[in-house]
């Protein structure tokens, strides 16, 4: 059965491949735990047979384990997704997770670049002496000037940007378009990366050296050292200039609904996390200019 979850995944609910191997690594784990702890048989009769209080010991389990309650949260939630899925298709006829509650835990604000930095890094530019090509300034400054998730820029297509009315479209998650306006200094950019580079066969803009789809450690490895030149800032990947560019917006008056379209957020509560990296700034301005502070 976890193959046809997997296949359902897929093809209905059309979940991206990142979210896919997730999924299939957090029931194999399951699987491995529920022989070793339910000996039954096969792989269908395991997991099919599973009660709440099966499930609820490999939870125990993963928190023994040292498994930090983030993690332990998504695999309690691919476990409640593939039950509901044995549900759905009459393969059970109640649901063992129907008690399973998320571990509460104290949620880390976003890490993202401070604005006087971002300034200075396009003040500076790319450093002289450094062999920076232009396919690696355009993969800042799509990160930090459209918000575009990392699967998102590497299956970024030429096809997908109108220099003319200065719009990029993305395709996001779930394969839902939306679009994105190009800035001056990003236009610029593209314009000349599309002009003088030779691109893939099937049109991919950010490519490897061989004409072959960007990967993921690729550009984190671009982003990476790009930012340790200019930051100090904690964590250094594409998501951090995702984050960054939502923050940046917030705090210079954008309004919070606009910052969802752009960053293809399903609903607001996603984005509402950036008001309190506002908030954080709000108070420390507050104490070190209030007197009473």
């Amino acid at each position: 059965m976890i193959q046809s979850f997997l296949n359902y995944l897929q093809y209905e609910k059309r979940s991206s491949p990142h979210t896919i191997k997730s999924y299939k690594k957090d029931l194999e784990q399951f699987h491995e735990f529920c022989l070793s702890q339910f000996p039954l048989g096969t792989e269908t009769v395991v997991l099919e047979t599973m009660d709440y209080e099966m499930i609820r010991s490999w939870v125990i389990q993963l928190i023994a384990d040292e498994i930090s309650p983030r993690s332990v949260n998504r695999k309690i939630a691919t476990i409640n997704t593939f039950y509901k899925f044995l549900l759905k298709k009459g393969v059970i006829e109640d649901l063992p997770t129907r008690k399973l509650q998320s571990l509460k835990y104290s949620k880390k604000l976003p890490n993202f670049v401070k604005e006087t930095e971002m300034e200075g890094v396009f003040e500076t530019g790319f450093p002289e002496g450094q062999n920076y090509s232009m396919k690696e300034k355009l993969v800042i400054e799509l990160f930090y000037g459209t918000g575009i998730r990392l699967s998102e820029l590497i299956n970024l297509k030429v096809e997908g940007i109108n220099l003319n009315t200065r719009v990029l479209k993305v395709l996001g998650k779930r394969n839902k378009e939306r679009m994105i306006p190009i800035n001056d200094k990003l236009l610029e950019l593209l314009e000349n990366y599309i002009k003088t580079n030779e691109l893939s066969q099937d049109n991919f803009l950010i490519t490897t050296d061989k004409g072959k789809k960007a990967y993921p450690s690729m550009i984190y490895k671009i982003v990476n050292n790009y930012l340790s030149l200019y930051t100090t800032s904690g964590k250094k990947s594409p998501h951090t200039l995702r984050h960054t560019f939502a923050t940046h917006l917030l705090n210079n008056g954008a309004d919070l609904n606009a910052i969802k379209d752009l960053l293809g957020h399903a609903n607001l509560a996603a984005t509402q996390i950036y008001t309190h990296n506002s908030i954080e700034r709000i108070k420390k301005i507050f104490e070190q200019a209030h007197p009473k502070a």
